[in-house]
């Protein structure tokens, strides 16, 4: 099995994903989607939607094999969030 190897920056890959993102696959997904992953070809524009990081990579990696993948949350800023949470507590 070959290793595919970043061709960017990890600030490109995070530009392209998120200009790509915005401006082409936000407005197609974001509709009935919330919480769920997309998996973008930052090369392509290419993307696939699932429940989870392992299937959306699964699905691109099908129909692109040498993608360079980005992956957001729809709905949210990233796909997972590290750190505490302010919780308020029930009445």
């Amino acid at each position: 099995m070959a290793v595919r190897q970043p061709r960017y920056s990890k600030e490109e890959f995070a530009r392209r994903g998120d200009e790509i993102y915005e401006s082409q696959v936000r407005p197609q997904v974001e509709a009935g989607n919330h919480g769920k992953i997309v998996a973008i070809d930052i090369e392509t524009g290419a993307f696939e939607v699932a429940d989870d990081i392992v299937t959306a990579s699964e699905l691109l990696l099908t129909r692109y094999p040498d993608a360079q993948t980005w992956f957001i949350r729809i709905g949210h800023q990233a796909v997972y969030h590290f750190g505490a949470r302010s919780l308020k507590e029930a009445p």
